[in-house]
């Protein structure tokens, strides 16, 4: 099966890509082309999945670098492979033409960035604890650091779990209250005492709020299995594990 990419006119020219499950090698309930090295799924699988991924971004194996993801706010700036073990961080950001950022998720947001005059780009992992913490703003200043424009930098956030998917409870509610009342509304009521939360909405607002043009493409990871990985939907379903998605940016 051909892989499924999809992409957005706001950083283009360069070759980037929110890649779908469709089109690897992985069977069972990582079916598709799961990239994360750190579920239970072959190895030698996975690998072979990022090859794909690889090659679709026309790059060397090796140039596909990404991270060790711990929720945190923290950016790694690279300008070739980063070797093992890789580093903790949950957002990477280059100058260096011919090397592709490469960041997992399963419901959090991938969000890739660009300042195409400045050659800079960068790509995030931001679930709720990295997004309020501020790995987006992490991810831009970054960048500004290696020569962006605040203003020429575009971000768009990739498939991502979606409100009406998203419940949570009260003390996650508070949390945010605790950082900022004014984010109460990105909540909406739930069923009892449950709330949803709008995490692509979040997201929106604290890159914008940075001062760089942001989107959403809009795709909810929990409403589509054909398409796409989901943390949440797996564990709902109760099943062992979960595929990783990969979002890709390159000059």
């Amino acid at each position: 099966m051909t892989l499924e990419i999809i992409t957005s006119d706001s950083l283009g020219p360069l070759r980037h890509g929110f890649f779908t499950r469709r089109g690897g090698a992985s069977s069972g309930v990582f079916a598709g082309l799961n990239c994360g090295a750190g579920s239970s799924d072959q190895s030698d699988v996975v690998a072979i999945n990022r090859a794909r991924v690889a090659d679709a971004m026309e790059v060397p194996g090796d140039n596909l670098v990404s991270v060790h993801q711990v929720h945190s706010a923290k950016v790694a700036i690279v300008d070739g492979p980063v070797g093992t073990p890789k580093p903790q961080a949950d957002a990477i950001v280059t100058k260096t033409p011919g090397v592709a950022l490469g960041i997992l998720t399963a419901d959090c947001q991938p969000v890739l960035f660009a300042d195409h005059a400045a050659g800079v780009i960068g790509a995030a992992h931001a679930g709720w604890r990295g997004a309020l913490d501020g790995v987006l703003e992490a991810t831009i200043d970054a960048m500004v650091d290696l020569g962006a424009e605040r203003e020429s930098i575009r971000a768009v956030i990739g498939p991502s779990i979606s409100q009406r998917a998203y419940e949570v409870g009260p003390e996650f509610l508070d949390t945010f209250l605790a950082e900022d009342p004014q984010f109460a509304r990105f909540f909406v009521n739930g069923s009892d005492d449950k709330f949803h939360f709008d995490l692509p909405g979040f997201g929106l607002h604290k890159l914008r709020s940075a001062g760089v043009d942001a989107e959403w493409t809009r795709h909810c990871t929990y409403s589509d299995p054909d398409r796409f990985y989901s943390y949440r939907r797996s564990t709902h379903a109760q099943e062992a594990d979960y595929g990783r998605l990969i979002s890709v940016i390159r000059l």
